[in-house]
């Protein structure tokens, strides 16, 4: 079939709340193609209908298009109005999904019609409460058996992890939203750091921001389970600065929990006297990210440092005294062949880290690649695919496996991102964080900050601005958030 130019979607009253959701279902198959709901459809367009209905005890919901269509049914099951919506949501988002395969049989969807970031955390759950888990996410939501065994593996692994945790655990996470250069794939809404930067400016608001959450964990008799410092590149702050953030962290929450993670990140940023504060100050984990170690794709995607800085940085880091290094690399970069990405895995090899993460390119709307797109060879989607396994079988070689895995939107081949680890060197953070099972306190413009109801599954989120001047103006505000969300039982009752 002709990809067409833009697709309006169509919905029942009753599954209108679900549009979004449905239109992410959609993109599976259109990629970039423009999905636009209550509008009138053009001859241009193609038009797709969702209908959801409730008969002889089941949902029922039925797709459209042309003179096709699917219908999909599903027994109405007791549980919570949440619960009833989940299934109501998977009812249609399986019949558009269907839907959409007798138009489009020749691609692939290995995850089958799951759109969500977390296919670890829905077969977990389905542990929890199904006999058949493995079979719900087969026949169900036809994810490939290749799929099936990776995501088992996962909770497998992440499991006796998991058990360490107690009710009032709590992540904290400290961002540092700048990078030295702007990578050609990013959409993150990180700066870079210039001569004209204001750096202290945010700094401070940081601080005072690490001030009052520390103090709303200590009131609300939350324990610290890990501490975690991204970005952007945390790296870019020079030794004073990284000293001051480090040590106001630490003497505010008095300790970093069962482990403390730094994003070293770019080597273009590390120094021997930055890895040494780090150390010293208890951070047992760093990445440092190669990305590629291919010369030419480095200069491509906008990355100032070379194949050889990235070696120089993994060598000083052991002399300093790290245990445990993540390499981070990506499938399907700009140019890159499958030949390309095995020379990257092999030179990673000689690195011997610890952890070693496989990302797939995701091609965001917001990125500069999404502005210059056809002017790059990018990797179909059997190429992605055979990458991914060349980094699996990497990843095995090294003698890691499989412990956390995310996805995200419009990504080469609909695959995923995985992290492997050495046993015993999995990270905590990485865990809790992608499984939503532990709250986190986050600290720093566009950080997160959740609060985890497991008993009721339910997540809520307090987001940081993005922008540096907003999020220092609204600390006050943010800060009065932070306490409603915390500070409260589960009854929805301040605590104290």
């Amino acid at each position: 079939m002709v990809m067409p130019e833009r697709i309006v979607l169509k919905t029942s009253q009753n599954c209108a709340c679900f549009a979004n959701d449905l239109a992410e279902e959609i993109r599976l198959f259109v990629d970039m193609t423009e999905v636009v709901s209550d509008t009138e459809a053009s001859e241009h367009d193609m038009l797709i209908s969702v209908s959801l209905t409730e008969e002889d005890n089941a949902y029922k919901a039925q797709a459209f298009c042309g003179d096709k269509s699917y219908t999909y049914t599903y027994p109405v099951k007791a549980g919570s109005e949440i619960v009833q919506k989940r299934y109501m949501k998977r009812c249609v988002k399986v019949a558009a999904f269907r839907l959409m395969c007798m138009f489009f049989p020749d691609i692939k969807h290995p995850w089958g019609s799951l759109t969500g970031i977390r296919p670890t955390r829905l077969l977990r759950e389905l542990y929890e409460t199904e006999s058949n888990a493995l079979s719900i996410m087969k026949n169900e939501f036809d994810v490939s058996i290749e799929k099936l065994e990776l995501a088992n593996e996962i909770v497998s692994v992440q499991k006796p992890i998991m058990a360490t945790q107690s009710e009032n655990d709590i992540d904290i996470y400290i961002g540092i939203p700048y990078c030295k250069t702007r990578c050609l794939y990013c959409s993150f809404p990180s700066e870079v750091r210039s001569k004209k930067t204001d750096m202290e400016f945010y700094i401070n608001a940081l601080l005072k921001d690490i001030s009052n959450g520390a103090k709303i964990v200590r009131e609300g008799g939350y324990k610290v389970r890990s501490m975690y410092m991204g970005g952007g590149t945390p790296t870019v702050l020079n030794e004073d600065e990284l000293k001051r953030v480090l040590d106001h962290a630490l003497s505010e929450y008095g300790d970093y929990g069962m482990e403390f993670t730094v994003e070293a990140g770019r080597p273009d940023t590390i120094t021997k006297e930055k890895l040494k504060i780090l150390y010293d100050r208890g951070v047992g984990r760093i990445s440092i990210n190669p990305q590629t170690m291919n010369e030419k794709t480095l200069e491509v995607i906008g990355r100032s440092h070379r194949s050889g800085d990235i070696k120089t940085a993994f060598e000083t880091a052991r002399e300093i005294g790290f245990k445990t290094i993540n390499a981070d690399v990506i499938a399907g970069l700009p140019g890159e062949s499958l030949k390309d990405f095995e020379h990257t895995l092999f030179e990673i090899e000689k690195l011997a880290p610890e952890n070693f993460t496989v990302h797939t390119l995701a091609i965001k709307r917001s990125s500069p690649l999404k502005m210059v797109l056809s002017e790059y060879t990018l990797a179909d989607q059997d190429e992605a695919e055979k990458m991914l396994s060349a980094g699996s079988e990497c990843a095995k070689r090294m003698g890691m496996v499989p412990y956390y895995m995310y996805r995200q939107k419009y990504m080469r081949g609909n695959l995923e991102n995985v992290g492997y680890a050495l046993p015993k060197t999995e990270c905590i953070y990485n865990i809790d964080m992608m499984e939503e099972t532990t709250s986190i306190m986050a600290h720093g413009a566009c950080a997160m900050s959740k609060r985890i109801f497991e008993g009721e599954r339910r997540v809520e989120r307090i987001p940081n601005p993005k922008d540096i001047l907003t999020y220092s103006a609204k600390l006050d505000t943010l800060t009065e958030q932070k306490k409603e969300l915390f500070l409260k039982d589960k009854t929805g009752k301040i605590i104290g």
